[in-house]
């Protein structure tokens, strides 16, 4: 597999749908057997090279949940394994910062479809059933990839993309695109969102860090 062809069409499904369609495209059949081989291999694989270089968060997301939390109800929604999103989290400052967190165990669906962010609402107002519910277009996404990025869209929510891991220009379908999220308040992103209509994104200029 080329880099080409990982950020132009694989980085940010999970890893079932990821090797579902490796394997489609490769002679048009998915083994179950072979499938579920390939998983594993590949969870096994993450967790010894993790074991030994723990994956680093970026410098501002500590702080930035840290202005969020209390504020907000946060959520994480990741098409990765539970496992995986709680050793990121291990000791960290924003270990109990999250409400809820779903992952790829719970939802068998990966982005780009809308269903772990249609689920993660529904779970949000199961543990506050007491009206009125959280309706879609009142949660912010907050999206590094282009899958991400249109899960989240056709959820019917609000999305803003960060420009680490892809340039700006390839984000653009998004609310609104930031290079990141250092020294961003949740007043002034509310402020900047709050009155676009769902369809109007906006884009500040960024230069892609990798």
């Amino acid at each position: 597999m080329s880099r080409e062809d990982y950020y132009g069409t694989y980085l940010g499904m999970d890893e079932r749908t990821c090797t579902a369609a490796l394997l489609l495209k490769r002679n048009g059949a998915c083994d179950p057997m072979l499938h579920a081989r390939i998983i594993e291999r590949k969870a096994t694989l993450f967790r010894d090279y993790t074991a030994l270089h723990r994956p680093a968060l970026f410098p501002w997301v500590l702080e930035f949940i840290q202005r969020t939390a209390g504020l907000y109800r946060l959520a994480i929604a990741s098409g990765g394994r539970r496992e995986h999103i709680l050793s990121a989290l291990e000791a960290s400052a924003t270990e109990k910062a999250f409400e809820l967190i779903v992952s790829a165990d719970e939802c068998p669906v990966g982005k780009p479809d809308p269903a772990i962010y249609e689920f993660t609402l529904r779970q949000l107002n199961a543990r506050l059933p007491r009206p009125p519910l959280l309706r879609a277009d009142e949660c912010l996404v907050i999206e590094d990839s282009r899958a991400g990025v249109l899960a989240g869209l056709t959820a019917g929510m609000r999305v803003l993309a960060v420009a680490t891991t892809y340039p700006a220009s390839q984000l653009s379908n998004a609310h609104l695109v930031l290079p990141n999220l250092e020294r961003i308040t949740p007043a002034e992103l509310a402020c900047r969102l709050s009155w676009l209509p769902s369809h109007a994104p906006q884009r500040e200029e960024t230069t892609n860090p990798a």
